[in-house]
């Protein structure tokens, strides 16, 4: 199973703070948000190539982060890296996109690295760059994999605040049953958070959204058009999940995530 970690927006909410660092560079109680998803990854057995996803302003600076990443994990007595460590390969995949007016958007970028990378044969575990989880992703995984496609669900637990997500009902079964994006009047608490699971059959549909003129922004859009072709399962993340799209966010999840470090 590889990995795309989404990392190709340029933030602009969160201006002058991005405006020189990609958003998942940003550091969240002493580190990269980045490196917190791949700590939530660091269990989960049997991945292959995790493919970040970026534009061409950031791309050095993700090669940059990523050679350095690799060279500060522990070594053995022989000076060699542990196999856990040695198995996680990274590649940095430019967009070649240059600003807010002419990214590719996120369904886009998935489209692009399946093509590029020839994906379209794995199944893929897919995850925004800029979300943060407290768990590991592990039971996610898990339980996705017996399944075609999955999304991570979150309880916001309050109908005003849901207004700002995916909006999710689902049945007995845990299948989406109804699905709006930033709702007026939502049906439910839960939202329908960036960290998906797709089988092959799955990825090859991702081409026919975008063919049909559909958006290319905003991965949870192609849950929203899925849903009614194909059962789409759920998983409830458990323990805290932040989405940083504002400073108070970034804030927030520093002082959280502070604690857990501890």
């Amino acid at each position: 199973m590889n990995v795309i970690i989404l990392a190709a927006g340029y933030a602009t909410r969160l201006y002058p703070l991005t405006l020189d660092q990609a958003k998942p560079l940003l550091k969240v109680a002493g580190k990269p948000i980045i490196e917190w998803v791949l700590d939530n990854l660091a269990n989960v057995p049997e991945l292959g190539t995790i493919y970040i996803v970026t534009n061409d302003k950031f791309a050095n600076d993700f090669q940059a982060w990523a050679d350095s990443y690799q060279h500060r994990q522990p070594r053995n007595d022989r000076g060699s890296r542990s196999l856990s460590e040695s198995e996680l390969r990274f590649k940095i995949i430019n967009d070649g996109s240059k600003s807010d007016d002419d990214k590719f958007g996120a369904i886009g970028d998935i489209n692009f690295v399946v093509t590029r990378e020839n994906l379209g044969k794995s199944d893929l575990l897919i995850v925004a760059g800029d979300n943060l989880f407290s768990e590991s992703l592990t039971g996610f995984v898990e339980y996705a994999k017996k399944t075609e496609a999955t999304v991570a669900v979150y309880d916001v637990g309050d109908l005003e605040k849901i207004k700002n997500y995916g909006n999710i009902t689902i049945d007995s079964h845990g299948v989406i049953t109804h699905f709006e994006e930033k709702p007026g009047k939502p049906q439910s608490t839960l939202a329908a958070i960036a960290l998906y699971y797709y089988s092959p059959e799955i990825i090859s549909l991702v081409t026919t959204y975008l063919a049909a003129g559909n958006s290319p922004d905003q991965p949870g859009r192609f849950v929203q058009w899925l849903y009614t072709r194909k059962p789409v399962k759920t998983f409830q993340i458990k323990g805290k999940w932040l989405d940083i799209g504002s400073k108070e966010t970034l804030e927030e999840a520093d002082k959280i995530f502070a604690k857990l470090g501890n």
